[in-house]
């Protein structure tokens, strides 16, 4: 549309011309839409919204009287309420440029007053609170003149070739460069045990592998042999199962022999050897019996002796009584008892001689093998063979 005017987002549209309240702004601040402008009565201006940069190099003197060179970066731009856009305007809208060139000689008046009150130590160890007070220090001065700071970076701060910072800076350098010697020296010793770890690591790694080559070269050489001895390892197998089969059959054709020989030669033997003792016991006992019976008859046949005796044993005791002076009492009766007595004392010799002939009984007979089964019985005063 004819005559409506629209900013940039990083610009403030200036507008100027007509009538103005009194003190109220001598031109009205139009930001972020458009506006209709009047032609020929109403004149248009943009100041940039965007940021600025401003580098600052100044030398300046320390608390200890030490010149120094300081350079320093300072990001800025004009402020976004209307303040400060109006007060930017009335001193850049015509140059620009000429912000860049304020805001460096602000700062460095600034830094140079900073910077006195500080130690070299102090500057070189803290940089960001030199930064915070210079910033601190300038921010009323740009609100002034519509600016506003966003950043102050310290770039650099050179003693000029005195040798002051590196003088300061030597402890700490030889500490680093002892602990990056000490550190260079671990490293090294670990990259030694490393390396060393990674031979012993290979040497095993090929020690193993031999190992195991050579176990599978035995594997291999073995299992060759035995393929090249399995024909004569079967036919010297095949020889010993015949071997074998061969043994196993003497074996049993010797104990069938042995057992031949016991059924017809030990067996035989030992029933003739039974037959023998049983015919040479029942003679024995054939003849123990036969002399048993002759012994009996002796007995009986030596009785009769005695019995026969008996008269001659009574007269020969009568005849001992010859020659005595004997009384007879009561006539043929005690003739009789004397009798009696003679006759009972034969009898009493008669059983004396026969308990002594008892308590020595007839010997049995003997058998021996050169007998041929025949006794002999033994009598007192006499050998009879039968």
């Amino acid at each position: 549309m004819f005559g409506y005017r629209v900013p940039a987002p990083n610009e403030a549209m200036l507008i100027s011309g007509g009538k103005s309240s009194k003190g109220a702004s001598p031109f009205r601040v139009v930001t972020g839409h458009g506006a209709f402008v009047m032609p020929v009565f109403r004149k248009v201006r943009f100041l940039t919204l965007s940021m600025c940069e401003a580098e600052v190099t100044e030398v300046c003197v320390t608390k200890q009287a030490i010149a120094l060179t300081v350079r320093a970066v300072i990001a800025f731009k004009v402020g976004n309420d209307t303040e400060s856009i109006v007060n930017a305007g009335q001193r850049f809208l015509s140059d620009q440029d000429q912000m860049s060139v304020l805001t460096g000689r602000i700062f460095s008046g600034h830094l140079r007053s900073i910077i006195g009150s500080m130690t070299v130590e102090e500057i070189i160890t803290e940089r960001q609170k030199l930064a915070t007070e210079v910033l601190d220090g300038s921010a009323v001065e740009m609100a002034k003149i519509g600016l506003s700071v966003d950043a102050l970076q310290i770039q650099s701060i050179d003693d000029m070739k005195l040798g002051y910072i590196a003088a300061m800076a030597a402890p700490h350098n030889a500490a680093i460069q002892r602990d990056a010697q000490i550190a260079q020296a671990v490293a090294n010793k670990k990259a030694a045990e490393a390396e060393q770890e990674s031979q012993r690591t290979q040497a095993a790694y090929v020690r193993q592998t031999s190992i195991v080559q050579a176990q599978y070269r035995a594997e291999v050489e073995a299992a060759q042999a035995e393929a090249s001895q399995a024909g004569p390892l079967a036919q010297a197998k095949a020889q010993q199962e015949v071997i074998d089969a061969r043994t196993v059959l003497a074996e049993r054709e010797a104990e069938l022999r042995q057992q031949q020989l016991v059924a017809e030669v030990i067996k035989p033997a030992d029933a003739e050897a039974e037959r023998i003792r049983i015919l040479a016991v029942a003679d024995a006992e054939k003849m123990r019996v036969q002399a048993e019976a002759a012994a009996s008859n002796n007995r009986v046949a030596l009785d009769r002796m005695l019995i026969d005796q008996l008269p001659l044993i009574v007269k020969e005791a009568g005849r001992g009584l010859a020659g005595a002076n004997v009384n007879i009492l009561n006539g043929a009766d005690g003739l009789g008892e004397m009798a009696a007595g003679l006759v009972g004392q034969g009898l009493s010799i008669l059983d004396s001689v026969k308990r002594g002939l008892g308590a020595s009984p007839a010997p049995a007979p003997a058998v021996s093998p050169e007998s041929n089964g025949k006794a002999i019985t033994a009598k007192p005063g006499e050998v009879t063979q039968s």
